[in-house]
């Protein structure tokens, strides 16, 4: 039975509400369709397509950084770092860059093996680290970073500027939505 017709199909299917067809969320809701006809399986058209461009995205975008040598999570910290253009603690990147305090204490020591990122003790408090670029770590992020950008925008060619524009705007209400509950969660759990 094709996806577009199967049991459970309301107003034009779940999974072709945004007008997509044939990829493989859409195969995946077609096939717990037939499993589960009477499931709502409408997250999974959202959730599981942002998932599985994240994952493509991650992949693709990475390769230009991978020439360089880094892993994105590493020019993530080189970024931030970067983009404050001050010295910022671990604890302050580890929450720029949605990481824990251990992957970023371990980027931060490759990142300064390397010779881009240089600590400073706080003075009242040896053991806060801040943290900040070297001249060579601003340099490395200044000339990587137009070719990155340039890179990401070929990723999003097949869409027009307003598709674009709508995209990054729904996108932002659910990042607002997600990072709302996510604080509502921490503070409870204080």
């Amino acid at each position: 039975m094709p996806v577009e017709d199967a049991p459970g199909d309301r107003a034009g299917g779940a999974d072709r509400a945004d007008g997509v067809e044939g990829d493989v969320v859409a195969r995946v809701l077609g096939q717990w369709r037939q499993v589960l006809p009477d499931l709502d399986t409408e997250p999974i058209g959202v959730i599981g397509r942002l998932t599985r461009c994240a994952a493509l995205l991650r992949q693709a975008s990475d390769a230009p950084l991978a020439r360089e040598g880094f892993s994105r999570p590493e020019f993530d910290i080189l970024s931030a770092l970067r983009r404050e253009d001050r010295e910022l603690t671990p604890g302050r990147l580890a929450r720029e860059t949605y990481a824990s305090a251990t992957a970023v204490t371990k980027r931060v020591r490759t990142l300064e093996e390397r010779g881009l990122i240089e600590r400073r003790p706080d003075a009242r408090d040896r053991r806060v680290a801040h943290l900040s670029l070297t001249a060579g770590g601003r340099e490395l992020v200044d000339r990587i970073m137009p070719e990155q950008v340039a890179y990401e925008r070929s990723l999003l060619v097949g869409l027009g500027e307003e598709e674009r524009d709508g995209l990054a705007r729904m996108l932002g209400e659910l990042l607002r939505l997600l990072e709302s509950r996510q604080e509502a969660t921490a503070g409870a759990r204080r």
